[in-house]
């Protein structure tokens, strides 16, 4: 015989059967007549070639096959009901699952720190994995499962379910005293004085070397580096500027000695959104996660 031929219902019988060792009981418990469980027990029978049970005093009791099938069958169907049990539920005070996110340098330090306190309060042992993955490849990381997450502003990343967190803009930083930071022009002045500036730029993040290009002040850029979170120091020791969202540049404004300026550069405003997949939206513990995240960094 194939698996195939075994229709779940009649393993559930079986079990049943074997625990309470009568067939009567055995139909309380699974809600089925007396004359559908010994139905049922029948064609089991003939799909198994052996008895299975046989009278006996008050009931019945297994044969030797049965007893060889009883632990297979019991494991299999506990199993089976952990499963759907586990894609049904998400507790997050027990669970250990691991949460891979895409997100740039700059991301986790915008996002990490708030969103580790609240998973320290509220959920303990998940354990939460940044995984950078290049943008054409983020969509499909998401459907695979590589990654469960994407943070970010990330335009031509498609078919993707996605949520607003917060509207950004871009905003040049400097070093406090940069004799640049009392200007008091505004508009295309602002802009076409940028051209005093030398810049530090970071090659993973295009839209600021696109600005940078748009203005036309390529020829400005003296050092490109790999990551954001570098560069508060190299401005904070140099007359070197950088274009970079006005979020993160408020907060390393907030802890040390720089200025922003806020020229109305071209593409200057933008979304950060999380992105998921919909192969994943009922997912419990996407749910869940995605939840957490909304209410922690939503502006809306």
């Amino acid at each position: 015989m194939h698996i195939k031929d075994i229709d779940l219902n009649l393993l559930r019988l079986f079990d049943a059967v074997y625990r309470t060792r009568n067939v009567s009981r055995a139909a309380e418990l699974l809600d089925l007549t007396q004359p559908a469980a010994s139905q049922g027990l029948t064609r089991l029978r003939l799909l198994i070639k052996d008895p299975l049970f046989v009278r006996a005093g008050g009931g019945v009791q297994p044969t030797p096959k049965a007893d060889r099938l009883a632990d297979a069958v019991r494991s299999a169907l506990a199993t089976l009901e952990q499963a759907l049990n586990e894609s049904a539920l998400f507790e997050p005070l027990q669970s250990r699952k691991v949460f891979r996110i895409h997100m740039s340098d700059i991301g986790e330090g915008r996002f990490l720190p708030d969103l580790m306190v609240a998973l320290r309060r509220q959920a303990p042992g998940v354990r939460i994995e940044t995984l950078p993955v290049a943008r054409g490849e983020i969509a499909a990381s998401l459907d695979s499962g590589r990654i469960d997450f994407a943070f970010g502003f990330l335009p031509t990343v498609k078919d993707t379910q996605r949520v607003q967190l917060l509207k950004d803009r871009y905003v040049v930083l400097l070093r406090a005293g940069h004799p640049f930071a009392g200007t008091r022009r505004g508009g295309q002045a602002l802009l076409d004085a940028l051209r005093q500036l030398e810049f530090v730029a970071v090659r993973t993040h295009s839209d600021t070397l696109r600005i940078l290009q748009m203005l036309q002040l390529e020829d400005r850029l003296r050092l490109t580096t790999e990551h954001f979170m570098v560069l508060p120091s190299i401005v904070k020791a140099t007359d070197l500027a950088v274009v970079m969202p006005r979020n993160i540049a408020r907060i390393f404004a907030a802890t040390d000695n720089y200025e922003i300026i806020e020229p109305p550069f071209p593409l200057r405003d933008f979304t950060v959104s999380l992105h998921w997949s919909k192969r994943f939206e009922s997912d419990p513990g996407n749910r869940w996660l995605r939840q957490t995240i909304v209410a922690l960094f939503s502006e809306g």
